[in-house]
């Protein structure tokens, strides 16, 4: 049975991502951080959903040994924090931790642990449209750095470039973006009208459940791969129609 790691599992994208998993017949790791105040709901809903529950400390030699003893297939790595979880985390907690800390960081440490390990599973990594290491924007430079890491590492891997994620089941209000997405859309499904289909697959929204059926499409069909990949080619693996809403025309 394949067995899959998911690191950032209680993101919009990480719990469609496990849920997704164990329909597929996958035995799902969703990793929970261990001081998180819904820990035991976490469980709840993973276990719910036929998926396991892990909640190794974010600690190199800890996470390395978690890796060397569940030997995964597949590592998914879909960390990521906003602004303001920042901002409502260190007024919480007194520690900051920003893109550098959790985008780069967690997702670093994950890789390191996987070599650690001695082993050598797909690693799938959620970045995005414009990732560079070089780019003035720090989410964007964040991204970009640790897909230079990833391509370097020798590990196969899967990253995927999506440009909005959004959707009407996403816990976090995050009005702008959403309005955003939708009057991107709008505007792109009118130069689709123009041949410019292909421009409107890749940077037109996706929603938590699209993504995550592409992605893990990808990820079982191409195990040894080293490929990016964009928001038309996740349409594609997953079937999903674009623009906007995407009417759960997922398989």
């Amino acid at each position: 049975m394949t067995i899959a790691f998911v690191a950032g599992a209680t993101g919009y994208t990480g719990r469609h991502v496990t849920e997704r998993l164990a329909r597929e017949g996958v035995r799902a790791v969703a990793h929970v951080r261990p001081d998180s105040p819904s820990l035991g709901a976490w469980m709840s809903r993973f276990s719910a959903a036929g998926a396991e529950t892990d909640s190794t400390p974010w600690i190199d030699d800890d996470m390395a040994r978690t890796m060397g003893r569940l030997r995964p297939d597949v590592v998914f790595a879909l960390l990521g924090t906003t602004r303001a979880r920042t901002a409502r985390d260190e007024r919480a907690t007194g520690k900051a931790a920003g893109y550098d800390a959790v985008d780069y960081g967690l997702s670093a440490l994950l890789l390191r642990a996987a070599r650690s390990a001695g082993i050598r599973p797909l690693v799938v990594y959620l970045s995005s449209i414009g990732a560079n290491a070089a780019s003035g924007n720090p989410y964007l430079a964040v991204r970009g750095r640790f897909e230079n890491e990833l391509r370097a590492s020798g590990l196969p891997h899967l990253i995927v470039q999506p440009s909005f994620i959004s959707g009407s089941d996403r816990d976090e209000r995050r009005v702008a973006e959403r309005v955003a997405s939708v009057a991107v859309d709008v505007l792109l499904q009118g130069a689709a009208l123009f041949g410019a289909g292909r421009l409107r697959d890749r940077w037109s929204t996706l929603t938590g459940d699209a993504l995550a059926a592409g992605m893990v499409r990808l990820a079982l069909d191409a195990p040894d791969g080293r490929t990016t990949v964009d928001a038309a080619d996740i349409r594609a693996a997953a079937r999903v129609i674009a623009p906007s809403n995407e009417r759960s025309n997922t398989p």
